[in-house]
């Protein structure tokens, strides 16, 4: 369990450091992350596979991404990829995106309650944590 705020500070630098050159980015993932439950933070933080990690696509080369072998169902990578790009585009979309992706990784890319598909799952769930799909980038 986390124990303080201060605490959940600490952990989400670690979190952070990868978006350092990127500071709007950095602050709308540092936003959204304090925005989520205090059991989805927990989740995260307690679990080695969480990690969130910036796409670093080079055209004609392609990108590079290390993450957990698939194991056994539950037991994969929770590894968030996002873009640069969401540095650039509104706040209320950037934060949408990041709130969605953080859902998939809570729940392990499955669904939610009653709803089954995956992307309907990530979007009313991330829309409960108040990130709701805008629409306009």
């Amino acid at each position: 369990m986390l124990r303080s705020d201060m605490e959940s500070e600490l952990i989400f630098t670690t979190y952070l450091r990868e978006f350092e050159h990127l500071k709007p980015l950095q602050k709308r993932v540092e936003k959204v992350l304090h925005a989520i439950p205090r059991v989805v933070q927990e989740d995260f933080v307690h679990d080695p596979r969480f990690r969130i990690a910036l796409e670093n696509f080079v055209p004609g080369s392609g990108w590079s991404l290390f993450m957990e072998e698939p194991g056994p169902v539950g037991s994969g990578s929770r590894c968030v990829v996002l873009r640069p790009r969401l540095a650039e585009c509104s706040e209320e979309f950037a934060c949408y995106v990041i709130a969605h992706e953080f859902a998939h990784a809570y729940l392990r890319n499955g669904g939610w309650g009653e709803i089954e598909d995956e992307e309907q799952a990530a979007d009313a769930l991330a829309a409960s944590w108040g990130f709701t799909r805008p629409e306009t980038r």
